[in-house]
Parts: structure tokens; sequence; C-alpha cells
């Protein structure tokens, strides 16, 4: 695996993608990217869609080369979310419940720091954001950030004990930008750790991975986001 490349003021848009490989770690299948000898490492927690989604990957690339090891695991087990009308909705959500998500990467932690790793953050996309915000609530890791995140309860928040950034979109229909600011209260009633929700404006749900690469717009607000990510991971994962 290549070595990454740490910045001392990393910023996204200057990033050099690296190409990682795909690896068993903690029992699950996972792409890895980054460098072995990294003590910081992020697990990036997928959409419905899978960790196969190339978005994710190449995202996983330019964060691993701000001088992280970055883990992006396979925890929906090749069994992923099918928009076909015949697709049984109900029945693959009770299969792959975040609370389940959550369980299956503590393995990966775990394996993580006998590798050596003394630091560990962890981002969720979508259905991901729901598994990292409950990791952010089991003392196994150090800092999340939830972007577009599809379902997180009061419940969840209550039990959260790092930093953890919240970043939605205006229009969600999974948990819009009201539900999302009570997170953001409840939150900020927790002086004891560093939390925030931004909103971006002119965006919908999944913006940080789906988009169209030829619609500046577009473009800028996903790279708004990534940095954002970034940046809070710089400041807490160390």
């Amino acid at each position: 695996m290549a070595e990454s490349v740490c910045l001392e003021n990393p910023k996204i848009t200057s990033l050099i993608s690296r190409v990682g490989s795909l690896q068993e770690l903690g029992g699950v299948r996972c792409y890895i990217t980054g460098s072995d000898h990294s003590k910081r490492a992020l697990i990036f927690v997928s959409t419905v869609i899978g960790f196969e989604l190339p978005s994710l990957r190449e995202l996983a690339d330019k964060v691993a080369a701000a001088g992280f090891l970055v883990v992006v695991p396979d925890l929906l087990y090749g069994d992923y979310f099918s928009y076909d009308p015949q697709f049984d909705r109900e029945g693959w959500l009770k299969k792959h419940g975040e609370a389940k998500g959550c369980e299956d990467t503590k393995p990966i932690i775990a394996a993580l720091k006998s590798r050596g790793v003394t630091a560990i953050g962890a981002a969720g996309f979508c259905w991901g954001g729901g598994v990292v915000t409950r990791l952010a609530g089991s003392g196994n890791i150090q800092a999340a950030v939830a972007l577009h995140p599809a379902r997180i309860t009061h419940d969840d928040i209550n039990e959260v004990k790092v930093p953890i950034a919240l970043l939605g979109a205006e229009v969600d229909q999974f948990l819009p930008p009201e539900q999302l600011k009570q997170l953001g209260e409840k939150l900020a009633s927790k002086p004891e750790f560093e939390s925030y929700v931004k909103i971006y404006p002119g965006v919908a749900h999944g913006w940080t991975l789906k988009y169209n690469v030829e619609d500046e717009s577009a473009v800028r607000s996903a790279e708004e986001a990534h940095q954002e990510m970034l940046d809070w991971f710089t400041k807490y994962i160390n």
C-alpha cells in the first residue's frame, strides 16, 4: 500500500488520490487505503448502496492522503439495498439495522488497535450516519461525523459521548432539517464534548457522494462537506 501524504493544513481539493486494496479486517471485507504505519484511523460506513460506491472509495483515498488509515467495511455483506419495486424494503431494513452495523464495526476497531492504531474516528453516510452515531455512544471511537444521515433518534443522541458533527441537506425526506436541528439542540445540552449541526443549502439527501461532477455548484457543496469532515477528524483524531 502506498505511503500517504501528511499535510499540515490538508485541503481535500489538493490531495493526490491513492489506490487502496481489499482486505479482511475483523472478519469483515474492507476497502483499506492509506499508510499501514499510521496511528490514526477512520472508518467510513457506507450508504445502503454498499461499500463499492466509487465516489466513497475516492473520498477515502483523498482523506487517507492527509495521514489517516481509512477503512471502508462491507457492513452489509454484499446484500445491498435495491430500488426495484419488487424489493423487500421492510425485510431488508429489519436485517440491516443501524444497531447491528454498530456491533459489526467493533471487531474492526479491535483489529485496528491490535495493529497499533491509537485514535479512531468514524464517518457515516446516509444509513451509515445512524451507525456512527451509535458508535459515538459506544466508547469505541474518539470522534464522529454523520453526513446526510437517514435515521438518528433522540435516544441515539442521548448516548453520544464524543465530539460529533451532523452535516445535513436542505432537502432531505429521511431526516429533514427541522428534525436535524432538534437533534443539534439536544447535543448542545451536553457541554462535555463539542458538537455542531450544519445544514447545507440547495442540496438534497446524498449530496456528498452522489453528485454531477460537471455541476460546479454540486461539486463545490460536496467538497465543502468533505473538508468539514476532514477538519473535524484532523482536530480530534490525533
